[in-house]
Parts: structure tokens; C-alpha cells; sequence
């Protein structure tokens, strides 16, 4: 079973960057989808970004596409949130996630099985 545990988070400005990483523990790190979400004050957590055990193929919310960027590195257990542009309507608490490999599911929903406990970003303008 993997443990997540996101950094990274913090106070921006508008149209400012931040990187976002979770460092896994335990488990089979490269068998994992892994994926980023985020809950804003008073929403439904959302679907972010997401990427495949091997990173060959990353899928994005509408809302990020363009700005925000998913990577990981299997050699470090870590996945990365790349996030430029950022503005108001980013503030949110951001989670990783990771997907049992034994189970397949949309990469897209909020179908994952572990999840950390959160980083908090937040946009100033």
C-alpha cells in the first residue's frame, strides 16, 4: 500500500508558479496512475491532471490545460504539479492520488484508492 505526502504549497501572486511534488512511500511506485486534484473552499474536489504508470500519456482539466504541467520521476517516488498563470480561481487545497494498477479506472474521476493529505495553495491578487 503507498503513502503520499504533498509539498510544495504556499502564498502567490497572480500570474505567478509553483511546483507541487508528493513523495511516495511503500508500495510499487511505478505501477501506479497518479493523479492531482484539488478542493476549493466550499466546492467538490475536482479532477486536475493525471498521468499514466509510465508517464507516456497526461490528461488535464479543462481549466488547467496550458498552465499546468504533470511529470513524475519513478527514480525519486515523486510526482510533480508544474502550475504557471496561477490566479484566484486556483486557490485550493491540492492532493495527490494513486490508482491500484490492479484496477483500472478513468483517470480522469476521482476513482483512486490513496490519497495524501493535501497542500494548500493559495492566489493573491
Amino acid at each position: 500500500q503507498v503513502q503520499l505526502a504533498e509539498s510544495g504549497g504556499g502564498l502567490v501572486q497572480t500570474g505567478g508558479s509553483l511546483r507541487l511534488s508528493c513523495t511516495a512511500s511503500g508500495g510499487t511506485f511505478e505501477n501506479y496512475p497518479l493523479g492531482w486534484f484539488r478542493q476549493a473552499s466550499g466546492k467538490e474536489r475536482e479532477f486536475v491532471a493525471a498521468i499514466t504508470w509510465n508517464g507516456y500519456r497526461t490528461y488535464y482539466a479543462d481549466s488547467v490545460k496550458g498552465r499546468f504541467t504533470i511529470s513524475r520521476d519513478n527514480t525519486k517516488f515523486t510526482l510533480y504539479l508544474q502550475m504557471s498563470e496561477l490566479n484566484a480561481e486556483d486557490t485550493a487545497l491540492y492532493y495527490c492520488a494513486a490508482q491500484d494498477p490492479n484496477w483500472p479506472r478513468t483517470l480522469t474521476s476521482l476513482q483512486y484508492d490513496y490519497w495524501g493529505q493535501g497542500t494548500q495553495v493559495t492566489v493573491s491578487s
